[in-house]
């Protein structure tokens, strides 16, 4: 990568939708060679999708917490079997398993503190080897640059 791989990323990040035209003119390039220079980025695998980005209050998910989870158990099964019931929970949109005094840090977004609540019961509270839950609420943003 170069500076201008880097240039096209970063220009990309703010908007992903504008057309190869306008990237082009963006970083200073001809559309065939800045249509190239994406198109070997993404096979590359640099550039791993395109998404959207939603409001999560419009979406109907106001509440947002960050949890950090410890496990009572630290085998493979164990893991394996706590990631696998989060990847199927609606409420997880992010889980990281992480180094230090807890192996899970997951990003959950609710309707509200009610549906947080049965979140916190009923799914992550009923996994096995789960011994520790800490809930951090999110009450503002400053920044979030995810995409």
């Amino acid at each position: 990568m170069d500076t201008l791989d880097r240039k096209i990323l970063q220009t990309l990040q703010q908007d992903a939708r504008m057309s190869n035209v306008q990237l082009a003119q963006a970083v200073n390039l001809s559309p065939s060679a800045c249509l190239r220079r994406v198109q070997a980025l993404e096979e590359s695998g640099v550039i791993r999708g395109y998404r959207v980005i939603t409001d999560p209050e419009q979406m109907g998910k106001g509440f947002l917490a960050y949890i950090t989870v410890g496990l009572s158990s630290h085998t493979k099964t164990a893991q394996e079997n706590f990631e696998r019931a989060m990847y199927i929970a609606d409420e997880v949109v992010e889980c990281h398993n992480v180094a230090g005094r807890f192996e899970y840090l997951l990003r959950v977004e609710a309707r509200d503190l009610a549906h947080y609540k049965y979140f916190h019961t009923d799914i992550l509270g009923t996994q096995p080897h789960v011994s520790a839950i800490s809930t951090h609420i999110v009450m503002h943003s400053a920044k979030d640059e995810r995409g």
